[in-house]
């Protein structure tokens, strides 16, 4: 009992940092502009959100960064799980930064994110002399020898980009990673990784306390500087706990919502038609008349039943 208390202690004080931070934050970032700009091709509901102040995800990864610091050791997991977070921080920074200041509204350019994320990446893989087993339910650790090291760059830039683009409604990415970050944070514990199980709390809290603004009508959004980074932390921790396949059911969302462009595109570059009135599929559900809400809560409540499945797929494989 006493082992969730320090997980548990890192929801509460990265929840406070963030509530703590925003009542500043919020109006500094409306003194200095910086607001999101909406795309012309979206949804007409949300040109109504254009000038709401972005990079919010500044105070979500101070507070997870420094929540885990105060209450774990200063370990080399930790070290990785942050770093990875980190990283991505910075390059969603970067691409906010052109879009918000620079007026420049599509940011990096994919390429250029696609680097950073590799680099990242390989980083990762040369200074962290990880395993190169994978857990695989029902079937146990398998040697994936220097296929891993694809693995890795696979599920990190994959996973960074699919949170990112479910960041398109109010509440939709903090909600959802809440939901990840506690499940993982229970595996964490079951496999003995305390400084890991902080981390995900600290990831918990901290978008929990974001959630209190970032819910419709949305008073600051988190941007790229938060989904990324985001991302980047829930690939951290399913890599580092060799969990993988996992990620894939407890980010069911974050799933469906990179599956849903990828069909999106290749439907449209082939037949010349699409699958989805738009994608990511969130905005499909809106134009199909489902209010903003009600398209949060459901995919809040797939979710859930994700993370579910995937504390039980890790009991039971």
């Amino acid at each position: 009992m006493e082992y969730i208390t320090y997980p548990l202690a890192a929801v509460i004080l990265a929840a406070g940092l963030v509530t703590a931070m925003a009542p500043r934050l919020i109006p500094e970032l409306h003194k200095l502009k910086f607001g999101q700009s909406i795309r012309e091709e979206g949804p007409k509901s949300h040109q109504a959100k254009s000038g709401t102040p972005t990079m919010g995800g500044i105070m979500i990864i101070l507070s997870i960064a420094v929540a885990s610091l105060v209450i774990c050791p200063f370990t080399l997991e930790l070290t990785l799980a942050l770093g990875i977070m980190l990283g991505h921080f910075l390059l969603g920074f970067l691409d906010d930064y052109i879009k918000v200041v620079k007026k420049q509204n599509l940011g990096l350019k994919a390429k250029q994110k696609l680097l950073g994320q590799i680099i990242i990446a390989v980083l990762v893989a040369y200074y962290a002399g990880l395993p190169t087993d994978l857990w695989v339910p029902f079937a146990g650790n398998i040697d994936l020898g220097i296929g891993f090291y694809a693995l890795l760059l696979f599920v990190l830039v994959g996973t960074s980009n699919a949170v990112n683009l479910t960041d398109g409604l109010d509440g939709l990415a903090s909600g959802t990673v809440i939901v990840a970050a506690l499940s993982y944070m229970l595996i964490c514990l079951w496999l003995d990784k305390l400084e890991l199980a902080v981390f995900c709390g600290a990831m918990a809290g901290a978008c929990l306390g974001f959630l209190k603004y970032n819910y419709h009508p949305a008073k600051i959004f988190m941007g790229d500087t938060g989904s990324l980074a985001l991302g980047g932390a829930i690939a951290a921790v399913g890599i580092l706990t060799h969990t993988e396949v996992l990620l894939a059911v407890i980010g069911i969302i974050f799933v469906c919502e990179a599956m849903s462009v990828i069909i999106q595109v290749t439907s449209f570059k082939t037949r010349g038609k699409r699958v989805f009135l738009m994608s990511p599929i969130h905005h499909h559900f809106e134009l199909k008349g489902w209010s903003e809400k009600k398209v949060v809560w459901r995919f809040w409540l797939g979710g859930l039943i994700g993370g579910l499945c995937g504390l039980l797929l890790f009991q039971i494989g």
